[in-house]
């Protein structure tokens, strides 16, 4: 009983900075039809982790779409001044990504699945309203490290809505 006790103050007093957001990619869903959520939480006035979970919505068939189907992104984010409204940000992550690319073979033409990590960066902005309302934008992109049938790139964009408590 007092494990279960001691664990659940030290997940309590891991929030005690008490600065998360919850947020959600406006850009992504209404241009690319997929779905991005984000959860952020300040380690300090100057940097943050976070993730980010992308769910593409449209069909493969499509003009215009990602290449992943899902993509997981953690995130740390490195703010450059303590601005309280207005922030410029630099951003590394690890996009845990899989998809459908299209090969030829023989003159045929097929899909291939695939799952692969990129590593990369993004520089963004963010404006703070003292209401809790977020807004941030960002931009960045990443490298597909280990399989061979992914894509070189992926793009990391995005321009999320969300509140911070």
């Amino acid at each position: 009983m007092k494990k279960i006790i001691l664990l659940f103050a030290v997940c309590l007093g891991s929030f005690g900075y008490a600065q998360q957001e919850l947020k959600l990619d406006i850009a992504d869903a209404l241009v690319v039809k997929s779905l991005e959520f984000s959860y952020e939480k300040y380690l300090t006035d100057e940097s943050s982790f976070g993730i980010s979970a992308q769910f593409n919505l449209a069909k493969q068939s499509a003009d215009f779409r990602y290449n992943e189907n899902v993509m997981i992104t953690p995130y740390y984010r490195h703010y450059f001044s303590t601005n309280e409204q207005w922030n410029f940000f630099g951003e590394g992550f690890l996009g845990i990504n899989s998809g459908k690319k299209e090969s030829i073979k023989d003159s045929d033409i097929y899909d291939t699945k695939y799952t692969d990590g990129a590593l990369g960066v993004a520089v963004g902005t963010k404006y703070v309203a003292s209401g809790g309302l977020v807004i941030d934008l960002y931009a960045g992109v990443g490298r597909n490290l280990f399989g061979s049938n992914s894509p070189v790139l992926v793009p990391r964009v995005g321009l999320n809505i969300g509140w911070r408590f």
